[in-house]
């Protein structure tokens, strides 16, 4: 079950591979300054995670112009989800939790996966500059997408 609105969010520090090396990529680096969603998609290079994630990229502006930043989070290593990024033309921050501690905290880890073991579950989350979660969904299914324009509604709403 996924974390509820009005939590506080859990911060994390996951690693990144940029061209020039592996980064940092940590919430609370956005609190006093930005909303921040964050995304948790399954698995790089699947039919579902690379038409959320290409469609996001392609209307990526319309998250900044509501000073948001969008955070992708999933199982594979920085690597793997380098290659895809490069490949797909993804210029979203994708981060990676290999160890799964961050699905885990966000009550978003499923424990199997069509029999490849554990990974996140597709789900969203929105956090104001306070660090406090004010939107949660989790799909039904991981075939299904998140709800972005209720997700662009409450950024609406923190501007």
């Amino acid at each position: 079950m996924p974390i509820e609105v009005g939590s506080k969010a859990p911060d994390f520090t996951l690693k990144s591979k940029k061209a020039d090396g592996p980064v940092d990529v940590q919430l609370s680096a956005n609190f006093g300054n930005k909303s921040t969603v964050v995304l948790f998609f399954p698995l790089a290079f699947t039919g579902v995670c690379t038409t959320e994630f290409c469609d996001l990229t392609a209307g990526l502006s319309a998250y900044s112009d509501l000073n948001a930043d969008v955070i992708g989070i999933s199982v594979d290593s920085p690597f793997a989800q380098e290659a895809w990024a490069i490949k797909e033309g993804i210029t979203i921050t994708l981060a990676s939790d290999l160890n799964k501690a961050t699905a885990a905290d966000y009550g978003v880890l499923l424990d199997d996966l069509g029999g490849f073991g554990s990974c996140s579950a597709r789900a969203a989350f929105v956090i104001d500059k306070e660090g406090t979660v004010k939107y949660s969904e989790q799909t039904a299914t991981p075939k299904d997408l998140p709800n972005f324009d209720a997700i662009k509604a409450v950024l609406e709403g923190l501007k």
